[in-house]
C-alpha cells in the first residue's frame, strides 16, 4: 500500500458509522484505516486499508494502531484497560478511556451525571428482587431495569410493572440497575462535538421517533420546541462533554417531560440521530468527528434547510432493495438514499433516507414514502 498523503485515522470497528466517515475522510484528505472482524463488514467493503482483528485483543489493537495519527471508534465496546494501554504506549485516542467509560457503563454514567448536576431519573444498582421492590416503594411502578453494560436499540431494557416482571432480567445474570419510569412527552437528542483543545459546538436539537426501542425517524430541528428549552438542552450536552472530557462527538439522548428535560443515554461517536447532517447541515457529523479527533477547528453545525427528516431503513423479508431505487429517485429527485451494504435481515438497520425542505409535514411524508417503498415495495 502506498504511503499516506494525509493524516491516518484508525477506526476500531467497521460498521456503517465507519463507512459513512469514509465519505468525509475522502474530502478532507484523511486516510481512514478500520479494524474489522471480517472483510464483509459494512466499512470493510469500501475502505482500502482494512485490518482484520479482534477489538478485545490488546495485541491486535497494538498492531492496528501503528502508524495512526489518531484513533477513534465505530462502537463503544473496546475494553477500557486496552484503551489506557494504547495511550500509555503513546498513541492518540479519542475519546479517551476516562470519557468513554460513561458510554460503556450506565451506572458509572448515572453516578457522574448526578454528580455534575445533569437532570437524571432516580436510579440505583440492583441485584435481587428485594432491591427492586425497595426501589419501587420509593419511586413507584413501573421500574425500568437496564443492563449496566452492552444494551442498545431497546436490548437490555425491561419495563417492569411488578416484581414478577423483574424475574426474567434478574435470572439473566446480567448486572442491572433500576431507573424510575419517566412519563415523557417526546424524545430529543442533542449532538455536540468537542476538540482536545476545548472548542465545542452543538447541532440543533432533534426529535427522535422510536418504535420497539429502535429509532425510525429523526426530525431536525425538533418541531415546536421552545427556543429556551432547546438552548437548555444544548447547554446540558455541552456541559456533559466538558465535564466528562469528551473528545469527538457526543450524542445526548433526552426525555422531554412536563417538568423539564431528563438525560436518558450517552453515545461517544457518530450517532443515528445525526445521520441527517450528511446533507442537512453545513458540516456533517462525520466530518465534525474527524476534525475533532485531529484537533482541527470545528465546522459550522448550522442546518442547510429549515426542515430535515431522516428515516431509517429497517430490513424486512425482501432483500431486493436496489431494484426499487428507480421509483424512489424518479418520484422524488431530492431524496437522498444511504444504503450500508449490509445483508438484509428483519428489523436490521440497513440504511436511511433524508429529505430537506421548508414544510415539516411535506418533508416527513417524502421521507416516509421513500423508506416504506424501499423496504416494503409499497406506497404510503
Amino acid at each position: 500500500m502506498a504511503s499516506p498523503i494525509g493524516p491516518v485515522v484508525g477506526v476500531i470497528g467497521a460498521g456503517q458509522l465507519a463507512r459513512m466517515t469514509q465519505q468525509a475522510a475522502i474530502a478532507l484528505g484523511v486516510e481512514l484505516r478500520v479494524l474489522a472482524n471480517s472483510s464483509d463488514e459494512s466499512a470493510a467493503r469500501v475502505i482500502a486499508d482494512v485490518r482484520l482483528g479482534d477489538y478485545r485483543s490488546l495485541a491486535d489493537l497494538r498492531d492496528f494502531v501503528k502508524g495512526c495519527d489518531a484513533v477513534t471508534f465505530d462502537h463503544e465496546h473496546v475494553p477500557t484497560e486496552h484503551i489506557r494501554a494504547l495511550v500509555e504506549d503513546g498513541f492518540v485516542v479519542h475519546p479517551g478511556a476516562d470519557a468513554l467509560v460513561h458510554a460503556q457503563d450506565k451506572a458509572v454514567m448515572r453516578e457522574r451525571l448526578t454528580g455534575i448536576g445533569a437532570p437524571c431519573p432516580p436510579w440505583r444498582r440492583v441485584e435481587a428482587a428485594a432491591d427492586i421492590e425497595e426501589f419501587a416503594a420509593e419511586n413507584g411502578w413501573p421500574v425500568v431495569l437496564k443492563a449496566i453494560r452492552g444494551g442498545y436499540d431497546g436490548r437490555g431494557v425491561w419495563i417492569c410493572r411488578s416484581a414478577d416482571d423483574a424475574a426474567e432480567p434478574l435470572a439473566s445474570g446480567v448486572p442491572l440497575m433500576a431507573e424510575g419510569f419517566v412519563p415523557f412527552e417526546r424524545e430529543l437528542a442533542v449532538l455536540v462535538a468537542r476538540s482536545p483543545h476545548g472548542q465545542g459546538v452543538s447541532y440543533p436539537v432533534v426529535e427522535t421517533v422510536q418504535r420497539d426501542g429502535i429509532c425510525v425517524e429523526v426530525l431536525a430541528p425538533a418541531p415546536g420546541l421552545d427556543p429556551e428549552q432547546a438552548a437548555v438542552a444544548q447547554r446540558i450536552a455541552l456541559n456533559i462533554a466538558k465535564e466528562l472530557g469528551v473528545t469527538g462527538l457526543l450524542a445526548v439522548e433526552m426525555f422531554a417531560t412536563s417538568s423539564g428535560l431528563v438525560v436518558n443515554e450517552l453515545a461517544m461517536r457518530p450517532h443515528n440521530s445525526g445521520h441527517w447532517t450528511i446533507e442537512g447541515a453545513r458540516t456533517s457529523q462525520y466530518e465534525q468527528h474527524l476534525r475533532a479527533v485531529l484537533d482541527l477547528p470545528l465546522g459550522s453545525p448550522a442546518p442547510a434547510a429549515p426542515v430535515v427528516v431522516m428515516a431509517n431503513l429497517l430490513g424486512g423479508d425482501d432483500s431486493d432493495i436496489f431494484s426499487r431505487y428507480e421509483h424512489v429517485m424518479a418520484h422524488d429527485p431530492g431524496i437522498k438514499i444511504h444504503f450500508y451494504g449490509k445483508e438484509v435481515r428483519p428489523g436490521r438497520k440497513i440504511g436511511h433516507v433524508t429529505a430537506l425542505g421548508t414544510d415539516l409535514e411535506e418533508v416527513r411524508a417524502r421521507a416516509r414514502h421513500a423508506a416504506v417503498y424501499l423496504t416494503e415495495g409499497r406506497y404510503t
